[in-house]
């Protein structure tokens, strides 16, 4: 089934509402890209006005900010060490934004979207 990003059929009270025409393409979701740990690889999707996203659904390179100095670098991505998002993430090492990831620096937060940007950008927590 199709995910869908429309109006609710129900009413705020819970009623059921009426609705007065049909679903429409450009209310259609796609599923979660799921960024997971391993070799670099992307999704390219057409949006609407044939622009284009970048999904990234592997990736094992962080760049990191040291917010004391501001200079950054390019690290390679051990593990998952927290999300809040959910929990299953982290036994999944699944990457989305505030998740905490181990790096030979230490820990790193990250502040992209991998799903949205196609980048992993983050910065160091300890």
């Amino acid at each position: 089934m199709a995910i869908w990003q429309g109006k609710s059929l129900r009413t705020p009270t819970g009623g059921r509402a009426k609705t007065n025409r049909n679903k429409r393409k450009i209310e259609f979701g796609r599923d979660p890209a799921e960024t997971k740990i391993g070799d670099r690889k992307i999704k390219r999707i057409r949006t609407k006005g044939g622009n284009e996203k970048i999904r990234l659904t592997n990736d094992n390179k962080i760049n990191v900010v040291n917010p004391k100095d501001n200079k950054v670098q390019v690290v390679e991505i051990m593990g998952v060490v927290e999300n809040t998002a959910n929990i299953q993430f982290v036994r999944r090492n699944i990457i989305n934004k505030g998740a905490v990831v181990e790096t030979s620096l230490g820990k790193v937060r990250v502040t992209s979207r991998p799903g949205q940007h196609g980048m992993v950008n983050g910065v160091l927590v300890e």
